[in-house]
C-alpha cells in the first residue's frame, strides 16, 4: 500500500490542522495506522493510532485531549484533527499503516510510511 500525508502548513500557536493520509489498496481497512512525528534535532515519536477498521484508538501523550485521530475506510483515508496547536507541536508528521497489527504504538511494527507532512506552530 501507499501513503500520502497532507494538510500540513503554518498556524499560530492555539490554532487548528487536520491532516489526512490517503492511502491506495483496497486492503486499507485492514491495516492499523498511526501518526509519527520527528521535531528537529529529535527522534521520531509516537502521536496516535487507530486500529483496523477502526476499532480502538491510541494516543502519545502530547496528543492527549487536543489531537483526534479518525479513519474513513470508504476514502481509504486517516485523518488527524490537532487543536490547540502549541510550537512544540512542530515537525514533520508521518503517516504509517501496519498490515499485521490490530493496534500499535510501536514504530518497528508499521511496515509502510508516507513521506511526511510538514506542520510548523508559531509563537
Amino acid at each position: 500500500v501507499q501513503l500520502q500525508a497532507s494538510g500540513g502548513g503554518l498556524v499560530q500557536t492555539g490554532g487548528s490542522l487536520r491532516l489526512s493520509c490517503a492511502a491506495s489498496g483496497r486492503t486499507f481497512r485492514t491495516y492499523a495506522m498511526a501518526w509519527f512525528r520527528q521535531a528537529p534535532g529529535k527522534e521520531r515519536e509516537f502521536v496516535a493510532a487507530v486500529g483496523r477498521r477502526g476499532v480502538g484508538t491510541d494516543y502519545g501523550d502530547s496528543a492527549k485531549g487536543r489531537f483526534t485521530i479518525s479513519r474513513d475506510s470508504a476514502k481509504f483515508t486517516m485523518y488527524l484533527q490537532m487543536n490547540s496547536l502549541k510550537p512544540e507541536d512542530t515537525a514533520i508528521y508521518y503517516c504509517a499503516g501496519c498490515p499485521d497489527c490490530s493496534l500499535t504504538n510501536r514504530e518497528y511494527e508499521y511496515a509502510y510510511w508516507g513521506q511526511g507532512t510538514l506542520v510548523t506552530v508559531s509563537s
